[in-house]
């Protein structure tokens, strides 16, 4: 292995031939000419930690009926009650969204055992909506209301920042500050005067707290129990693989 090329496999930098810098699908990518001389490459990880402004609920009811229409009728009405305590509480129709409708046949087999058929007992409809708001310190109230009309499946919280891209403003400086000083440092351990950057890469992940699906028994929701949320703090991770020129 020459002194122009040499690869760090521990901390995930290595140093090859020129070779000219590729966009990456999903991701950002500033380029420069490159010419003839080793490349340095290598990835910087920043995370930046957020209280969330954003969040999602998700709501249904189940009904169960001899025949699909009177299951899906039923369900109809318990739904148009629970889309209008969401209304009630401020909730915009844009931000309430069908989520998901099941309709399945429901069968007995207790009796399969003894050589009998399964049972038929009717139709079984599920409906869920999904609730989006922007009002965080509210969002027990949201759930309690929406459990009150009649909600009996839920899932979320689910948590989110309104504008992820804002929280990475600071990390990219700060990723590329890191990225800097590594650069220059392999740089001087090759034996390079400098590193001139060629390309750089943007990759990011969001991460929120991961929701908890419960279902509530409606004789709990009949008792107005008050639901204690706590949003902490969401993760944006932003990922910046960097290419350096290293020059004598």
């Amino acid at each position: 292995m020459t002194k122009h090329l040499f690869t760090a496999m521990a901390t995930g930098i290595a140093l090859m031939a020129a070779v000219p810098a590729i966009a990456q699908q999903g991701g950002s990518t500033v380029t420069t000419a490159t010419t003839q001389g080793p490349i340095l490459s290598f990835s910087v990880d920043q995370e930046v930690r957020s209280r969330p402004d954003r969040a999602s609920i998700g709501a249904g009811v189940t009904n169960t009926a001899p025949t699909a229409v009177e299951a899906l009728r039923a369900n109809s009405v318990a739904m148009e009650k629970l889309v209008a305590a969401a209304k009630k509480r401020g909730i915009k129709a844009e931000d309430i969204q069908t989520s998901g409708i099941n309709l399945s046949p429901q069968y007995d087999y207790n009796n399969q055992g003894n050589g009998q058929p399964p049972r038929f007992i009717g139709y079984q409809v599920s409906n869920t909506v999904r609730v989006t708001t922007d009002e965080i310190g509210k969002l027990g109230e949201l759930l309690d209301a929406l459990v009150a009309a009649g909600g009996t499946n839920v899932d979320g919280p689910y948590f989110a920042m309104r504008d992820p891209d804002a929280m990475l403003v600071p990390a990219r400086k700060a990723a590329f500050d890191e990225a800097n000083a590594k650069a220059a440092d392999y740089a001087r351990l090759a034996g390079y005067r400098s590193a001139e950057l060629v390309s750089v890469t943007e990759g990011s992940a969001f991460q929120g707290p991961r929701p908890m699906p419960f279902a509530m028994d409606a004789r709990v929701a009949n008792q107005s129990a008050k639901a204690v949320i706590e949003p902490g703090q969401v993760a944006n991770t932003l990922t910046l693989s960097f290419q350096y020129k290293l020059v004598r």
